[in-house]
Formats: C-alpha cells, structure tokens, sequence
C-alpha cells in the first residue's frame, strides 16, 4: 500500500501515525481487538467488511507492530490477533474519538460526567447486557495486578468519575460538571453494605481512571473494605466502550454500575446513575435476582 504522506509531512507524528491507522476499517479492528475479538471469522461477522479487506487490513496492522498474531490451532493453522504494546497505547486515542462523538456528534458539546436516559450513550452502555468482560488486567490501589472480575458467583463494578482524600485534590471546576458529586457517597455506601453484597455472594470493585496512589488515600481515608481498580490506561474503558468526559486534561469514566458474573458476563447494568442510594440498592437487588 503506497504511503499517503508527503516528504513535507516527514516529521509531522500526525502524518505518520496517520499513515499506519488513518483508515475506517483499521481503527475499528483494533476497537474490536480491544473489545476481545480475536479472531478472522469473527472480526469479519463484527465489522460486515469482506474478506479481501479484512485480510489486506490485518497485514498492514502486523507489518506495523499495532497487532501480532498468535497460533491457537495447528492443524490447519489458524491465528488470533492481539493487541501488541504499540497497539494497546492506541486506546487512549480510540477513548478520545468516543468521547467526541459521544459529545459533540451524539450530544450538544457540553461537558457532562452524566446522560439523558433516552441518548445513543445510554443505550449503548445498557447493550453491554449479556456481553462479555474480555481477559485483562488492572491496578489495584495497592499497586496489585487484578482481575477485575472476581472470583466470586458475581461481581458489581461501580465506575465514578473520582475520588480524592483532600478536598483540595479535585480537578478545578470539578462540582459545576454535571454528574460528578457523589463519588465519595456512593464508595461509602457500598462500604457501609458490603456484608449485605458478600452474603448474596458478589464483590464489589470500585473503578475510576485515577492512579492507584490517588486510590489508596482515599481509600484509607474512607476505610473502604474493597478494593479499588485504576483504569489510568483505559483499557476497560476501551474493551467495553464505556463512556468518558475529560476534565483537567484527563478522560475520567462517568459514573455507571455493571453486575458480571463469574462467566465474565455483564448481567445488569444501571446508567445514567442519578439516585446513589437507590442505585446501590438495585445492584444489590440484581445480584439476589442472579443478575437479571
């Protein structure tokens, strides 16, 4: 495939990332291959591209070190296609283009840690129903590696836009965001029913985009009993397109529940999330009623 930039754009790092991914179809694939589709078959049943186009576009990703394929059938050979370290730092990019559209396609350009229950956002978080948390790794706020999905019958994933020990800690503007107060009430009020989840067999996880230090202060402070998950590199985020708003420079997760169980499938979930007590509750109720 012949490069589209010029000599002028040799050192322009907006041309050339351009050259390697300024594409419809290669970007969605790696969306997809963040999402957990790694294979040809389904990755073609996912995007409806042909196989010629699909083919042509996976071989550009490898040649560019975004993806590498791995062998899972010898006989005859068959390849997944992963996201290799160059590729996973495309998720911050994937994140922001969401969040765009989420905000000035989708919605009227304002800022908003929130939705309207009827928007295009809202409904594509509620579609998570019955799909599938992929395999991955996050930051505890001790610094851990962790599943975010326990192993316990289910879990209750509760994602906010931020927390923080000092009141002083928060990003300027944050309380005229709509959406964003009531991050520290409803950490302590799934602290205050945790007993009530784990006799109903869940864990909870707290999720928000913070680092793990960030995390633990505030953790410490409030004397939560349950862990809480960073998605500083959005990996989440990315893998179920979970949606975003940034504030201070950074892209923080709007405030949503998931309830998955142990099969890695999302059971329930509660968005927009305006009342956080009720919200809390119904997640427990969830979980008693086995997700549904």
């Amino acid at each position: 495939m012949a490069r589209r930039t010029s000599l002028e754009d040799a050192t322009c790092a907006i041309a050339q990332a351009l050259d390697v991914v300024g594409d419809w179809w290669t970007l969605l694939i790696v969306r997809d291959t963040a999402r957990g589709v790694h294979r040809f078959d389904a990755l073609q049943a996912e995007l409806g591209v042909s196989r010629k186009v699909l083919t042509e576009r996976l071989r550009l990703l490898v040649e560019a070190d975004v993806l590498t394929r791995v062998p899972y059938q010898e006989r005859p050979p068959r390849y997944e296609y992963r996201l290799t370290p160059r590729g996973r730092a495309l998720l911050p990019v994937l994140v922001a283009l969401q969040d765009w559209g989420d905000t000035w396609v989708l919605g009227d350009g304002s800022t908003t840690a929130t939705a309207e229950e009827a928007s295009a956002e809202a409904r594509r978080v509620h579609e998570l129903v019955g799909t599938r948390v992929p395999e991955l790794r996050l930051l505890d706020d001790r610094g851990e590696l962790r599943d975010p999905v326990a192993d316990s019958p289910y879990t209750v994933l509760y994602c906010f836009p931020g927390a923080y020990a000092r009141a002083d800690s928060y990003p300027p503007g944050w309380t005229d965001i709509p959406g964003t107060a009531g991050c520290t009430l409803e950490s302590c009020t799934y602290r205050d029913r945790l007993e009530d989840f784990t006799a109903a067999g869940a864990a909870v996880h707290g999720v928000s985009t913070q680092r793990p230090d960030e995390q633990r202060a505030f953790a410490e402070k409030e004397g939560l009993r349950f862990p809480l998950l960073s998605d500083a590199e959005l990996s989440l985020v990315a893998a179920l397109r979970l949606p975003t708003f940034r504030a201070a420079g950074a892209g923080r997760l709007k405030r949503l529940t998931l309830v998955v169980d142990r099969e890695r499938v999302v059971r329930d979930v509660q968005y927009p999330v305006t009342d956080i007590a009720g919200n809390v509750a119904a997640a427990l109720e969830a979980v008693r009623g086995g997700g549904a």
